[in-house]
């Protein structure tokens, strides 16, 4: 496996990025992952370790860069307070320009396959996963939101208002129990899915609570984790080949 830390340069300064990528010569189709809300740890590197270990290239944004450097080891009222206030100032707009930012760099990375691409993210990025295939339809083929936080808002830029542009295959997962997608998500949400004739999949996943696909998690589902994640590396193999 091979792995690198890097630094991106984005309109609003510079974001440090964690790569990873098989052995051999590749090139290898990509896959952006967005992290969640309590930023980037250990854990999140793992996972995309074990997404990189399938034949791809992951890179994995700190999205919080523009708040200085944000770590958080442990999980207390107090950390909370912080990723809260980092989550509610981030802007889909913002990574978006992010994101253009790590397309520009993986163009010129020989070991990233050219063409289609693939993203997903959890919690946080829930919404900024639809915003990106929304945003880039010609390049997210593949995309995964797991419960996603502030999918559907009043805001300009919310990114259910960008389904109609998606051309790629969605993947958009629930919990049962989750107190941070109101009731009028799931339904406004497929609407929009309906309406624009997106190809998608969406679901809740019966007895699960918010988080559950986080190893490290008290709420950690198994089953529910694994289901998702084989059916992520089903759509990337579909849609990146």
């Amino acid at each position: 496996m091979n792995e690198k830390f890097i630094d991106i340069k984005t309109v609003d300064g510079v974001m440090p990025t964690f790569t990873c990528w098989p052995d051999g010569d590749g090139p290898f189709p990509a896959i952006v992952f967005y992290m969640d809300a309590p930023g980037i740890r250990d854990e999140l590197h793992d996972m995309a370790r074990r997404m990189a270990s399938a034949g791809y290239f992951v890179i994995l944004p700190d999205m919080f860069y523009r708040f200085g450097i944000l770590r958080f080891p442990f999980r207390d009222e107090n950390t909370r307070k912080i990723w809260r206030e980092a989550m509610a100032n981030l802007s889909n707009a913002g990574v978006m320009d992010d994101t253009r930012a790590m397309l520009s760099y993986m163009d010129e990375q020989p070991q990233v396959k050219p063409g289609k691409k693939a993203c997903i993210g959890y919690c946080m990025s829930g919404r900024i996963v639809a915003s990106a295939a929304g945003t880039f339809p010609d390049i997210f083929a593949a995309n995964a939101s797991l419960y996603g936080v502030g999918i559907v808002t009043d805001k300009e830029d919310s990114a259910h208002h960008l389904v109609e542009n998606i051309k790629g295959e969605m993947y958009f997962g629930f919990a049962e129990t989750d107190s941070t997608v109101p009731d009028f998500v799931v339904p406004t949400l497929t609407a929009e899915l309906e309406k624009h004739g997106v190809n998608y999949t969406l679901e809740t996943h019966p007895g699960t609570h918010h988080g559950f696909c986080f190893p490290l998690r008290e709420v950690y589902d198994e089953a529910a984790a694994e289901k998702v994640h084989a059916l992520f590396m089903e759509m990337c193999a579909r849609n990146l080949s």
